[in-house]
């Protein structure tokens, strides 16, 4: 059996690609994201994968020993929804709109009050999709966004 050039580079990279890669690895994108639930600032990151699927790790800016975990599905014509467990019992559920394939921006129902968020977008492209607490704005401290006074 004679191989050709390209059926022997195809053949070495199927040998150097993990099987999970088709599953979400090299076809996935992690982005941003910027919370709040309830008035308080949440921030951690979403990652998507090709098939819709994703999940998403926020953590407290007032209190950093509260984390959430979510999944969530979505689609260019129908957006995603989603849900999240808090390690401090709280839940959410949640719907959003794509911007693009890596940005967007949502809105939900936080066990304790109201959520809404964006995610892969820079502060200043998030801040028309976010909600803020009456007399709040986000402010860059130094080292990390922040929920301040006005």
């Amino acid at each position: 059996m004679r191989l050709t050039l390209p059926t022997a580079l195809l053949a070495c990279l199927g040998l150097l690609l993990p099987c999970s890669a088709a599953q979400g690895g090299i076809f996935s994108a992690t982005g941003n994201v910027i919370a709040l639930l309830a008035g308080e600032l949440y921030l951690g990151e979403a990652i998507g994968h090709l098939n819709g699927a994703g999940t998403i790790a926020i953590r407290s800016q007032k209190t950093p020993h509260v984390t959430c975990l979510g999944e969530f599905t979505s689609s260019a014509l129908l957006g995603g929804s989603g849900q999240m467990r808090c390690t401090d019992g709280a839940t959410a559920t949640f719907q959003f709109k794509r911007l693009n394939i890596y940005r967007g921006h949502g809105v939900g129902e936080f066990s304790r009050g109201s959520m809404n968020f964006a995610y892969g977008l820079s502060v200043e492209q998030a801040l028309p999709y976010l909600t803020l607490p009456a007399g709040k704005r986000l402010q860059h401290n130094g080292i990390e966004l922040t929920l301040a006074d006005l």
